[in-house]
């Protein structure tokens, strides 16, 4: 499969392990430091790519030495940099995140993230590709006013389309995400998102409010799993036990996962699995990237997680 990614690329200052979580006037430890490709688009373009599929990047980056790390880290991760477009006028973005095995904070430099058109990626041509995904729609500013006719022009060409919206930092949650759902055939929010973007708390009420008859909703449910609505009903999938070394990043390799699965058609339930089995791994190591799962290892660990305890699964090769 062929995919092209539209996003935001940044580098991320990874925190891990504070002693007690910093607040104002007080300085505290952590264990660890890392400095590693960010953005939730790459981290997804950099899972597909593990997966074995072509992946192509478009975005926007200042013309210096963190932009020249994020191109060579999505280079090395086996992404098509070929599109993504540098601008001295700006500078590159950064991400200071701030994690434990429980949860994460951050702090996010827009800078070059902000600033990509639509008619900038539309240029680059969208032939040739199967689907078009999209991530952090709040952060990308420029974009987000012509993105529906953006994912218009991609269904005209023959592509699918996805959304991962991202946190709204301002916490406006504005309608117009969700008006351009007409135009997306997958959306892939977590729960906060949800949340937010419906004003809805349970999961499977938020997941109803969005429905009109095109889009498949994903909702990412951290410990809970995730949860869909497949020809109505609702489809829960667990999480996978697991013991975090990093959360950064899990929720965009489980999109890589879902959108891998979905391409080739696998039975509903199992892309889920799948999904959340990549999510898992990839939280087996420090940053998005590092421990991402290649198609074997998913179903490796499908096997065994399902050995375990009986169940059955389709895992054929996807």
């Amino acid at each position: 499969m062929r995919f092209l990614v539209a996003g935001e690329l940044n580098l991320d200052l990874i925190l891990r392990n504070y002693l007690s979580f910093p607040a104002l006037g007080q300085e505290t430890l952590v264990e660890d430091v890392t400095l590693t490709l960010g953005s939730s688009s790459a981290i997804c373009a950099a899972g597909l790519a593990k997966l074995g599929n072509f992946v192509a990047f478009t975005g926007k980056l200042g013309v210096d030495s963190w932009g020249d790390m994020c191109v060579e880290s999505l280079t090395r991760l086996g992404v098509d940099t070929a599109r993504v477009m540098r601008d001295a006028g700006v500078k590159t973005g950064l991400t200071v995140s701030i994690t434990s095995p429980r949860d994460r904070a951050m702090l996010t430099y827009l800078g070059a993230m902000a600033t990509m058109r639509a008619a900038e990626i539309s240029a680059g041509g969208l032939d040739g590709f199967d689907h078009l995904h999209v991530s952090s729609v709040f952060l990308q500013r420029a974009l987000r006013p012509d993105l529906p006719g953006l994912l218009a022009l991609a269904h005209e060409r023959g592509l699918t389309t996805s959304i991962d919206p991202g946190f709204d930092p301002e916490e406006k949650w504005g309608r117009d995400v969700i008006d351009m759902l007409a135009e997306a055939d997958l959306f892939l929010p977590n729960e906060v998102e949800l949340k937010g973007l419906t004003g809805l708390s349970d999961p499977e009420q938020g997941l109803r409010a969005l429905e009109n008859g095109r889009t498949l909703t994903v909702a990412k449910l951290g410990g809970d799993g995730c949860a869909a609505l497949k020809d109505g009903k609702l489809v829960r999938v667990a999480a996978f036990p697991v013991q975090p070394v990093d959360t950064t990043g899990a929720g965009d390799s489980f999109n890589a996962g879902f959108l891998h699965a979905w391409q080739r058609k696998a039975p509903f339930e199992d892309a889920l699995r799948f999904a959340a089995a990549c999510g898992a791994i990839s939280t087996q190591g420090a940053g998005g990237t590092t421990t991402q799962a290649t198609e074997e290892q998913a179903n490796e660990f499908l096997q065994r997680r399902y050995a375990a305890d009986g169940s059955g699964i389709n895992l054929e090769q996807l």
